[in-house]
């Protein structure tokens, strides 16, 4: 099967679950969105990667790609190869040497560590044909996603940042400093974001 090239475009909480997060994967050629509910560790745990952030102790996923390292395993891609009963199914496809492995895992999971490999993440079409979304010439990224399904297809209007519009940018970097050392990477994602935000306006 013909695999589809996919990236991360968007990760906010879930409406319709209130402690889980959406991450949202777009296709590379196209104008298709794969929305996936998450948990929040996992959620913590992608966007740290993405943020750049360093943890003062590595987190699971960390834990896991130094183990790999070590033992000389690298991965080399990702695909979501299944969606069955609303639950996704991926698998990590690694290279020890000339030996291909390929291990399951869960889609999340995969994603995590996609990020901090910095490689290809793939589906095929069969899946993006029963849970993708289209977005409409014009649609913001950042706009409110629907899907018919009730499980891990369920999506959700970002909401990152919309609480600390209030504050001023000494109390955003005094904030961040704050959720850094209590390791609480989710609102310090953010927080950089609000940041990020208003450097760019001025």
């Amino acid at each position: 099967m013909r695999k589809i090239g996919l990236n991360i475009v968007a990760l906010s909480h879930s409406v319709s679950q209130s402690h889980n997060y959406a991450v949202v994967l777009g296709e590379d050629e196209g104008n298709r969105r794969l929305p996936i509910v998450i948990g929040s560790f996992e959620a913590q745990a992608i966007a740290v990667a993405m943020e750049n952030m360093s943890p003062s102790r590595p987190l699971t996923h960390d834990l896991f790609k130094n183990a790999m390292e070590t033992f000389e395993i690298e991965l080399k891609e990702v695909i979501i190869n299944n969606l069955l009963d609303g639950i996704f199914y991926a698998r990590l496809i690694c290279n020890k040497g000339d030996e291909v492995i390929e291990i399951d895992s869960r889609t999340s999971d995969a994603l995590a560590l996609a990020v901090r490999f910095d490689c290809p993440i793939y589906t095929y079409e069969f899946v993006l044909d029963a849970a993708g979304i289209v977005l409409e010439e014009g649609e913001e990224e950042d706009g409110e996603y629907y899907d018919s399904e009730e499980s891990e297809e369920e999506l959700s209007v970002p909401v990152k940042g919309a609480s600390l519009s209030s504050y001023s940018v000494d109390d955003l970097k005094k904030m961040l400093d704050e959720v850094l050392s209590e390791e609480n990477y989710e609102r310090a994602a953010e927080i950089r974001d609000e940041l990020n935000k208003r450097q760019q306006g001025s």
